[in-house]
Formats: structure tokens, sequence, C-alpha cells
């Protein structure tokens, strides 16, 4: 029995669309549908146990991952089986995760998984920008307590003209790319890359964005409903006791408040807080401790965050006592790991990132294997963030999403300031060593100084800042903070980081937890984080200005060289001797890749110091060497032979050729070495190639002057003595018999 299907199309315009279909798979799965656009089909499905986990938080996963079977692909590796998600992937599933977690009810803690296959794929379509589309269309499906469908669409402009959801090839185009998630009524989500762009372009970005996000979300409400809307489950709410709360509101705020407003470290700040926690624990009894539970934990963190917020509100102050558009004191320092080819500290306040920079060829690129994307990245960035940079003591698993997350948004930032021309293929890392706040947009200011110390020439230094926002929906008032601390961003409404040079934003990154979030506040918040991201800027620009005009002495050079294709095989040699031994000779890495435009190869050669460079420069000039009809040259005899001499060009070395006896002198010559000895060094006249051998053809004597009284003997006439020879042939055969009888 073929299933009942329900489908919703959403159009995109210029003749494409989006649908959303359900009922014909995973009908075990809580929700489920498929989304598609032109080939590309994406399943989502998502499972919520109805037991709640023994936790205080809410459990989802959000996986996201591309079957190489999609592409018509197998995938990489031994076992010929997909394996651990790529870069990529973690990326997608956070771009989903930040927009869904918020519409969570606080107290719902049932495990809960969001699962989202690429099962086809098309090479026009992204699928990232349909993950959260699939991923609010399943739950709408569901009885899971959510509040609202949301939706999450990719915004391109091409020639001035936005573009919802653009193609690869559009994008390459683009000059912005940005994934904005977002419910019908609320911003929640910005994410992306721009080419310098101004804060109200962004804005204008946002807007249109959130236009067609609407029309998504209107889709999901149509789909659930043909499809019949499950009651929202049941499920066991966390605990509430309005009196306690209220008590140690009473008794926590005014401490609170006046620890915050003291403006202290955030130790001293830290310490002073817990000691208020303990006294309030001490008043209660072991018996009411323990019949609360978690209460009075929770309930203080409730008022030690309507004091903190107050604070700022009411009196402009905030945590360490900064008004709200200070930037915390920095420093910086370029060149401070002596073997590194370049590196640089950045501190800000509590928040310190040591960055490194490493120079190779294209031999060292970062290699992207997806179904959806293959190709490389001539510059990455990794970033790490170990425990003891916010004191903690925790087992390190392996990279997490939030490295990932963070490492990628400064590499967006920055990587649009490669020059096209660098040679190099560059890799950043920055070791978070201190973080109270933004060590991603430490990261870009530290990871811009670390290059410009390794002599990559930027095309203008990129600087970061986190941006926070305090707001009071019944009063009105809000306050958006500059270069926000890590309590200001549990403790506020907004987490906003931008990027950019003096010119204009490269990268952002934006969670907004209050709804209905005014076009006006963040044009404000855009407005301040450009003010504040030039102060930092500057700071940058003391300690070092431009980049440095060369690569430092212990760091390689990397000169490249264009060669016809023809000559790609003899520089590798049979198994590749020839180019083997010539690393090994010069001390130098030496990779050769195939140009498919120009049909020419690219040879990369890097070394530390000019000599071994040189040398391999030399050998390619010699091997590419053609010497021109009737020019001379240098040559020099390196073997001795009975009918000549080899000789090599001087300029040229390697590039041998022949010197026949003939041509060493006008006399006659009965031995070569009476007219030339190994090492002599003499000129030559070239001929090209001779009619007659078929070889190449040099000249001594051909620059000399001839002998006085010198006779040329004459020529042999080659027609006559063929025309005696065929006579002869002639005379040879029978007499032919005529007679036929």
């Amino acid at each position: 029995m073929i299933p009942q299907t329900f489908k919703e199309v959403i159009d995109l315009g210029d003749g494409r669309e989006i649908s959303i279909e359900t009922g014909k798979l995973a009908k075990q799965a809580h929700g489920s549908v498929v989304v598609q656009s032109g080939k590309c089909m994406l399943l989502c499905t998502v499972v919520s146990n109805y037991k709640s986990a023994d936790v205080d938080f809410l459990p989802l996963t959000v996986d996201y991952r591309e079957k190489f079977a999609a592409a018509g692909r197998y995938p990489g590796g031994f076992f010929k089986r997909e394996a651990r998600p790529s870069d990529g992937e973690v990326l997608t599933m956070r771009l989903v995760d930040r927009v869904l977690r918020p519409l969570f009810p606080k107290d719902y803690h049932s495990e809960t998984q969001v699962m989202i296959q690429l099962m086809s794929h098309d090479p026009e379509v992204m699928p990232d920008a349909m993950a959260g589309l699939a991923a609010s269309a399943a739950i709408q499906l569901s009885d899971f307590p959510f509040e609202c469908p949301i939706s999450e669409v990719r915004v391109g402009r091409i020639n001035g003209e936005f573009i919802i959801n653009p193609s690869f090839s559009q994008l390459e185009e683009s000059d912005i790319d940005m994934v904005i998630g977002a419910s019908a009524d609320s911003v929640m989500m910005v994410e992306g890359e721009m080419d310098e762009i101004s804060e109200e372009e962004m804005t204008e970005a946002i807007k249109f964005a959130h236009e067609a996000i609407k029309v998504q979300c209107e889709a999901q409400v149509k789909l659930a409903e043909a499809f019949g809307k499950k009651e929202v489950r049941e499920y066991e709410p966390e605990r509430e006791d309005e009196e306690l709360a209220k008590k140690i509101h009473d008794m926590a705020y005014d401490k609170v408040y006046a620890v915050a407003k003291a403006g202290s470290s955030k130790h001293e700040r830290g310490a002073a807080f817990a000691e208020i926690k303990e006294e309030i624990i001490a008043s209660f009894s072991e018996e009411e401790v323990e019949d609360y539970g978690g209460l009075i934990s929770k309930y203080y963190s409730k008022a030690e965050k309507a004091a903190v917020r107050d604070l700022t509100l009411n009196e402009g102050l905030r945590l360490d006592g900064r008004k709200t558009t200070d930037i915390r004191p920095i420093w910086c320092e370029v060149d401070y790991l002596p073997s590194t080819h370049g590196s640089s500290i950045f501190t800000r306040g509590e928040t310190q990132a040591l960055a490194t920079v490493t120079l190779g060829t294209s031999r060292e690129a970062n290699q992207i294997d997806m179904p959806s994307y293959e190709g490389e990245e001539r510059f990455y960035l990794h970033y790490n963030f170990p425990p003891f940079s916010t004191g903690e003591a925790r087992p390190i698993r392996g990279t997490s999403r939030r490295e990932v997350g963070h490492g990628n948004l400064a590499q967006r930032a920055l990587k649009g300031m490669i020059p096209e021309d660098c040679p190099y293929t560059v890799r950043v890392v920055s070791e978070i060593l201190e973080s109270n706040g933004s060590s991603s947009m430490a990261t870009v200011c530290a990871g811009t100084m670390a290059m410009m110390d390794a002599g990559v020439q930027l095309k203008k230094p990129v600087s970061g800042i986190a941006m926070g926002l305090i707001s009071d929906a019944d009063s009105g008032k809000y306050a958006v903070l500059s270069d926000i601390l890590g309590d200001e961003d549990h403790l506020g409404d907004m987490d906003f980081k931008v990027t950019g040079t003096a010119d204009g934003i490269t990268a952002c990154q934006m969670d907004i937890k209050v709804k209905g979030l005014s076009y006006e506040i963040l044009v404000n918040a855009l407005k301040q984080a450009r003010d504040g991201r030039l102060h930092i800027l500057g700071k940058i620009t003391d300690t070092i200005k431009t980049p440095n005009a060369q690569v430092k002495d212990h760091a390689p050079t990397m000169i490249t060289r264009r060669i016809p294709n023809e000559f790609i095989g003899a520089l590798i040699g049979p198994g590749g001797k020839n180019i083997q031994e010539l690393q090994k000779e010069t001390e130098t890495t030496i990779v050769i890749n195939e140009d498919p435009v120009t049909e020419e190869g690219i040879v990369e050669v890097l070394g530390v110091g000019s000599k071994g460079i040189d040398a391999v420069l030399a050998r390619i000039d010699a091997m590419l060497f053609k010497p021109e009809v009737g020019s001379i040259y240098e040559v020099k005899v390196i073997k001795m032979l009975d009918f000549g001499a080899v000789v090599e060009y001087t300029e040229a070395p390697g590039n041998e050729v022949l010197l026949h006896v003939s041509e060493l002198a006008w006399e006659r010559t009965e031995n070569v070495s009476d007219v030339v000895n190994m090492g002599d060094v003499f000129d030559v006249k070239y001929f090209g190639i001779d009619s007659r051998t078929r070889k190449e053809k040099v000249s001594r004597k051909a620059i000399l002057p001839k002998p006085e009284g010198w006779e040329e003997r004459p020529k042999r006439d080659n027609n006559r003595s063929k025309d005696n020879k065929n006579r002869d042939r002639r005379d040879d055969r029978k007499p032919r018999n005529n007679n036929r009888d």
C-alpha cells in the first residue's frame, strides 16, 4: 500500500523552489521530512525520549551528515565508510543547534536528537542552507514542546542584488555569504563573511533574509495542519517555589549588586559571589537544603543575574567597573617565539591568544573532501581552547565543536585579506592561554599580527570585537556592551561578534536570546562595534604597522616559476629521480602543479636562504634554454671524443652539444686534443639543426678568421654522383627480351 504523503512548496523565485514532504520515509521517528531543491534532498528525523534525563539542561544533539553516495562517490580511507564528521558538517550542526536550542522550554530535559542527512546532492544547491528548515519542519510534525517554527537561509549579493540560497557558482561572485536563522517574529542567529561591507548593508541583508524566512515558517505551519498537528506531550516540569525564590532574591540581590558595582577581577568577583551563595545556603537547615534540592542554587543564580543586569541598565556600569562602551586594556607583542615563521601575543583584559604562522607549499594545503564540496584551502586557521585557559582541569577528547566553530569564524574574518598572489600555504594556529570573553576575536587580532610578522603581505589588518546586550522589555531600557566578559555573555541577551578592517565588516557571528530584537538596536550595536574595532585596530597597528617586507631568516622563501608542460617530465625524471636528487642537492622543497587553463606547469621552490633556490632556478633555466640560430655562446669542454668534443653551454649547465672535429679549426685536425682539451672555455656559433645529420650543429671555426691563402675545397656535386650511380645500375641490368616467341 502506497503511503499517503503531504507536501508544501516554497517559491524562491527565478524558477527555483523548495519542497517539504512527509509521510513516506522514517515513520517511526517522532517527526520526519524530506526537503528538496533541485536534485538536492535532505532527510531529517527527530526523536525525543519521553522520560526526562537526570540533568538540569536540555540534552539536545543535532547531527548533520553528508552521504558520499549522494554524490555518486566513494568515501576515502581504507574502510570506504563514512566516519567522524568533517569540519564542514560540524559547522552545519552548530548553525542548526544555535537556533533550535533556545525554543525548547528551559525545564524540558528529555534527551533529544535531530538527525539531518544529505541523501542526494545537486552541484548547484548548497545543502547547509536548508538544514535549519528541515529540522524545524520535522519538529513541527512531532509532539515536542517547541515554541514556534524557524528557518535558516543563506543570503548572497551579486552586483548589488540580494539572492536567497545562492548556488555554488553564484556564491563565487557574491560579496556577501551570510546564513540567517529566525522565526516569523525574531532574528535569532547570523553568521557569515563579507567583503568589507558597511553596517547598513549588513542590516539590509538580514532584513531581506527574514522576509524569506517568514514564508518558510508559514509553509511549515500549513504542512503540520495538513498532516495533523499532534498534541504537545506532557512532561514533568521542574519544581518551583515562588516563596523560596522571593526569599533568596531578597537575601542576595543587594549583596550581589554591591559586589558587581565594586568592579573587581574575575577571580575576586567569583570568590565574592561564591561567599554570598554559601552564606545563603548556610542560613537553611540541612533538612531544608536537602528538601529544596537544587532550587537554592537556581534561585540564587536568578538573583545574581537580575542584580548584574540592573546595575548596567540603571547606572551604566559593568562587572569590571567599565562603562558600556569601554574596551579593556590591551597589550600586544610580535616575534615572541624565535623558531616560528611568525608569532604574536594579543591580550585584552583577561583574554589572551598566542598565534603562530607556518608557511608552506601547495602540498600543505588543507584538502576538503565532502560529498557537497571538493577543494583545498591555501589559508586555514586552527583554534585551540585548553582547559587551563579558564582555570579548569578536565580531560581533552579531541577537537570540540566549539573549537571548530570559533576557528572557522576567525578564518573567515581574515581570509579575504590574504593577497591573491600570495605564493604560500599559510596556516595560523591560535592557542588560547586565558579566557574571559571572546577568545575568537582575540584570535582574529593575534592572527593578523602573526601573519604581518611572518611577512604575509596582508591587504589590510583586521580586528574583532564581541558585543553584548542587556534589555528590559517592560521599561524599554537597553544597553549595548562593547567587549563583553564571559559573565556578560552568559547573563546578557545577545552575543554579537564582528570583525573587519578600517573600511568595513569581513565576518560576523550573532546569537540573540531575546525575542523581537529591533533593527534600531541592531544598527546601534553595529555602529558601536565599529568604534570598538577601530580602537583595537589602533592597538594592533601601534605594535606592527605594516607587514614585514621579507620572511624571517629561518623561514622559507617561496619562488614560483612557470614552465611549458612538455618540460615537466624532464624536470621530474623517471620515477621522480631528477627532482628528488635536485631537492637533496639544494636542500629545497619542489612542488609541481599543472595549470589546466594555460597548459603550463607551476613549479614552487621553497627553501631557507637563496643559495638552494638559485640553484634550482638555474637548473630550470638551463632546461628551458633554447639557443638561437646565428648567435654566439660560450661553452666548456666536458668530454673528449675521437670525432669531436662534447661542450656545455656555460649559461645553461646541463645543456650539451657535440662540437665535431671538422668544426674545431679551419686547418685539418687529426686529433681533437691538438685544438682543445678538457675544461677549455671558448665561444661557438650555433647553426641549428643540420639537415644532413639531423643533429644540432655548433662551430668554433666559424667565428675564427680564415688562415691567409685559405682555399675552400670544391664541394662534391651530389646530383652528378647520383646520376652516375643510377647509370651504372642500368648498365648492370640484363637486356630486356622483347621477342615473345
